[in-house]
């Protein structure tokens, strides 16, 4: 978001009046009245109002000759300062603040963009016959074939040898990093290592930070709901910033910002120029990176989202480490339960996620997991959605052991799977985002063969099932998500090889039956209504 180029000053003389004219001009905005008729109706109500801003002596002594006189009212001394943000030593919410802001930098990068020169809304507006009629009002600069961007950010001090934790997205593919101390020195920065799909970069600082005591790392798993945090930052660029909120929610999995969210939800104030500063709580210790807010107009509403301090410490050790983040990885295409899909299972219950699919040779086939499993507990945690899941496999790390209890079959069982690597190709795992409530009718579906998978591009491990064609528009199929090139792999968990495979399938389920779908993502499953 674009830093104000003058910051909004409200001066003490004349702001009731320039307030006064904003409020009558905001009053008849919205009217039908035209500017001319407009015009004199807001100049009359403002001398009227204008008089009564001006009088405020004789106003006030008239009131005062008609009060009757009533005695003093003895008022009741203030309680004490509350304890809210008291720190482990007794220290109030300013010793805290003082002390962390030293430990916040700004952050500011430089990144030469290329891209097409010319004018951005290409030929038409250059046209001669569009210029015949309209001249040169649509006239644009061109934009030229290299160009620097400039951002914004803040950054967190945690080691004494410089080590700076930040957002990736301040200072994603950056050429120049500058860091800025709260006591106005300047350094630069080398980036040691990025983590996009978290939204977490590390910079080293160049040169000698003297006494600068950076921020000890807290434990974000002791946070509760109410605890007391202050947010530091440099908002919109106006310079170092402090403010207090409180934690609104913790474990946010779903937000849909990054890849791996397990954030911490807060009401201090973060704006554009906060990302990568500092949560930190009533000890003075770092809990969370400040990343990104929830906003209808750009800028604070009340919820503001920071990676809590333990993943953020994982994270950065491996790239100081490693340079690259090696997650855990199950080898299963995942989707949340629903209480459709726990209908279609014949299940009592639409806790844990449910496996899709599973990748040939990965870590979850050779544990025995199958598609239809439901994962409940990763040993022993609660596993409610697949955010969650995605952040417990992927922080125990590569080669990690893990006991998970699975509901199959509406029996539970506990398997034992050994992690592996994520592999690059991240397609080969579903998230089942398109399953949704429907019933199946629009749909015009063909066997799989080499005119369809020439066609729609079917990969060569789909062997079997029928492709869908076409779907009616505003058809239940279409609400569904269902699109062309979907292949049908499975009706009630039982193989679909032809068209007439499937028609067997639907009268013989005459109502809801589930489909596995085949994408080019992944696979996924859907439980529709037949048409019998």
């Amino acid at each position: 978001m674009p830093v104000p180029s003058a910051p909004f000053v409200d001066r003490a003389g004349g702001v009731r009046a320039e307030r006064t004219l904003s409020s009558l001009h905001s009053l008849f905005k919205g009217t039908s009245l035209m500017p001319t008729t407009r015009k004199p109706l807001l100049v009359a109500l403002l001398v009227l109002v204008v008089a009564g801003l001006g009088c405020p002596d004789r106003a006030g002594r008239d009131v005062e000759a008609q009060a009757p006189a009533e005695p003093p009212v003895a008022l009741a001394p203030l309680p004490a300062p509350a304890l809210l943000g008291v720190g482990a030593a007794g220290s109030p919410i300013a010793d805290v603040a003082e002390r962390s802001v030293e430990s916040v930098v700004n952050i500011s990068s430089e990144k030469l963009i290329r891209g097409p020169s010319g004018n951005p809304f290409g030929p038409f507006f250059d046209d001669p016959f569009f210029r015949q009629f309209f001249g040169d009002r649509f006239r644009f600069p061109e934009i030229p074939p290299e160009r620097r961007e400039r951002s914004l950010g803040s950054g967190v001090i945690v080691s004494e040898d410089g080590i700076v934790l930040t957002n990736n997205h301040v200072v994603e593919n950056a050429e120049d990093v500058r860091v800025s101390l709260s006591d106005e020195r300047e350094f630069a920065a080398t980036v040691v290592g990025t983590d996009p799909q978290s939204d977490l970069a590390v910079l080293r600082i160049e040169g000698e930070l003297g006494d600068v005591e950076p921020l000890a790392l807290g434990d974000s798993d002791r946070l509760r709901l109410g605890d007391v945090v202050l947010a530091i930052g440099n908002p919109f660029g106006v310079g170092q910033t402090v403010t207090m909120g409180i934690i609104s929610a913790v474990g946010r999995a779903n937000v849909g910002i990054v890849d791996y969210e397990d954030f911490i939800q807060t009401d201090a104030a973060i704006n554009p120029g906060n990302s990568g500063g500092a949560l930190v709580d009533m000890e003075g210790n770092l809990v969370g990176i400040n990343t990104a807010i929830i906003s209808r107009s750009g800028g604070y509403q009340g919820i503001g989202f920071a990676i809590p301090s333990n993943m953020a410490r994982r994270i950065m050790d491996s790239l100081i480490e490693t340079g690259r983040v090696e997650r855990g990885w199950l080898g299963v295409a995942i989707q949340d339960m629903t209480q459709e899909l726990a209908e279609s299972f014949d299940l009592a219950t639409s806790r844990g996620v449910l496996v899709a699919d599973v990748v040939p040779d990965g870590p979850a086939e050779a544990a025995g997991l199958k598609r239809g499993d439901v994962i409940l507990r990763i040993d022993g945690a609660s596993v409610d959605d697949m955010g969650r899941l995605r952040n417990l496999v992927a922080s125990a790390g590569v080669g990690a052991k893990l006991r998970l209890e699975v509901l199959r079959e509406g029996e539970e069982r506990s398997f034992e799977v050994e992690l592996g690597a994520r592999p690059d190709q991240e397609a080969q795992l579903a998230r089942g985002r398109d399953a949704e409530k429907s019933v199946l009718r629009g749909l015009r579906v063909a066997p799989v063969d080499a005119s369809t998978r020439r066609r729609f591009d079917i990969a060569d491990d789909v062997r079997s099932g029928v492709v869908i064609l076409d779907v009616a528009a505003n058809s239940p199929a279409s609400a569904a998500g269902l699109r062309p090139g979907d292949v049908i792999l499975e009706a009630d968990r039982r193989e679909v090889r032809s068209v007439r495979d499937l028609e067997a399938r639907l009268r013989e389920k005459r109502g809801r039956v589930l489909l596995l779908i085949s994408r080019a993502s992944g696979a996924f499953f859907v439980p529709l209504e037949g048409d019998g």
